[in-house]
């Protein structure tokens, strides 16, 4: 693993993470993997620690630490056991953090300290059988009634849903309103809703995935976070932020994944030595290894300011773009390799690390690039363009590089993601520049004339 320079708070952070995990939750992984148990007496410990509350400030009744000791956390709670990551992260990131970020200072005083010390847990109420990433699409209501709401609807695919106490849920309050406007968000307890279904999940056991119902649940204005009809603003800041999370949680799993590989290989014999002395396994090790680093890296990067200033930004957008294991490198399937002469069977204690990690690859570079694409077009159009074109002429030509065209390849890619965003264009000068853009990127020669302004 490499070396990061951490500050001294973040060091016993880390280090106080690390040690609970290897003692605490490490052994009893895979019986909590295999009962589908939640530990809820394990949340009650790390709030004891202050890890239930790593970056909420201690007024709050949290550690008052930085987000990047915070992931740092997330990345050693995961190693151990992803589904006590992400139970930690939804509770943290997706309940807590949003309070702090949009509640009033009442709501504060009356929510977050004991979200902080782990006394309560949390959940974030957003997905709908109909509205997953369309989460504009949410057909829960909030209808007025008195100086309230009547709340009424079905989530689904919850987060600690079965044993959260506190849920940051979104409604639709105006039903005239299509689309992201008029949903707004509301703090509701659990005794405002009913559980009516435990997700049976492929990985991520430890973690309870619940379907709740909402039944005509009264709501005071004082359960409001932030303002009425600006929910929407509410779930994306959260998600936003999340995502620097669920990388790290992805990085924990990889390293776990590695470890075991590494010590497998120092074990297991053929030919009269050790496999790790063979160089077919010494470079997949070595693959594992780099790739690891390289996310990590971009993890902490992302994490730490001026970078993580826990909104919106093209820093995450690139992360979760980018973070993705390829099919080079991904250290789960290089473990598999190495594992290659033992069953299925016998990979435990750590089977269920090939399950968490598939859960955490997920399908969205495509999407995420079109976003990063967006992102980049309309904070600096210009000087993006100009440093593509500078690019571009640094290439070798099509007759220098012979037949394979690859570069062309994907400078048309990114040709298509211009396109894709025409209206985020706002002046001629951009458009001249996206016309140099195309001419450079599909003539075999590239000796276009200067940059037009």
């Amino acid at each position: 693993m490499m070396d990061v320079e951490l500050s001294e708070e973040q060091r016993e952070i880390q280090a106080l993470a690390r040690e609970l995990a290897d003692t605490e939750i490490a052994p009893h992984a895979s019986a909590w993997d295999r009962d589908h148990h939640f530990p809820r007496q394990l949340f009650a410990r790390l709030g004891e620690l202050g890890l239930m509350g790593v970056c909420i400030p201690e007024a709050y009744g949290g550690a008052g630490a930085d987000f990047f000791s915070y992931v740092l956390v997330l990345e050693e709670l995961s190693r151990a056991d992803a589904g006590v990551g992400v139970t930690v992260a939804v509770h943290t990131s997706a309940a807590t953090l949003p309070i702090l970020a949009f509640g009033t200072e009442e709501q504060k005083a009356r929510f977050v300290p004991a979200l902080a010390c782990g006394d309560a847990i949390g959940a974030f109420a957003l997905t709908e059988s109909g509205s997953g990433s369309d989460a504009g699409a949410l057909r829960t209501t909030a209808a007025p009634q008195g100086d309230g709401w009547t709340i009424s609807g079905a989530k689904q695919w919850i987060t600690n849903g079965s044993h959260a106490t506190t849920f940051v849920l979104f409604a639709r309050t105006a039903s005239e309103e299509a689309g992201a406007r008029g949903i707004s968000a509301f703090i509701l307890d659990a005794d405002d809703l009913q559980v009516t279904r435990e997700e049976e999940k492929l990985g991520l056991n430890s973690s309870s995935t619940a379907d709740l119902l909402i039944d005509n649940a009264p709501v005071g204005r004082d359960r409001l976070l932030h303002m009425e009809g600006k929910g929407f603003a509410v779930a994306m800041s959260t998600l936003d932020g999340g995502r620097i999370g669920i990388a790290a949680q992805a990085v924990g799993i990889a390293q776990a994944a590695y470890d075991v590989a590494r010590n497998y290989a120092l074990e297991r014999q053929q030919f009269g030595k050790r496999i790790a002395e063979f160089q077919a396994i010494q470079w997949k090790l070595a693959d594992m290894s780099t790739e690891i680093d390289a996310a990590r890296l971009l993890v902490y990067q992302t994490a730490r300011p001026p970078a993580y200033r826990g909104g919106r930004q093209g820093e995450t957008l690139r992360l979760v773009g980018c973070a993705s294991p390829d099919s080079r490198g991904d250290p789960d399937s290089w473990r598999l390799r190495v594992h290659q002469g033992v069953s299925p069977g016998a990979l435990l204690p750590r089977r269920e690390d090939h399950r968490d990690l598939r859960r955490d690859e997920r399908d969205s570079a495509p999407r995420y690039r079109a976003r990063l694409a967006r992102a980049s077009l309309t904070v600096d159009l210009t000087q993006h363009l100009r440093c593509v074109l500078a690019e571009l002429r640094c290439r070798p030509t099509r007759a220098e590089r012979g037949s394979v065209d690859a570069y062309r390849l994907s400078d048309m890619a990114l040709c298509r993601a211009i396109a894709g965003h025409v209206d985020d264009l706002t002046s001629v000068a951009h458009l001249r520049i996206i016309g140099d853009f195309v001419k450079c990127a599909n003539r075999p020669e590239r000796n276009i004339g200067p940059i037009q302004h």
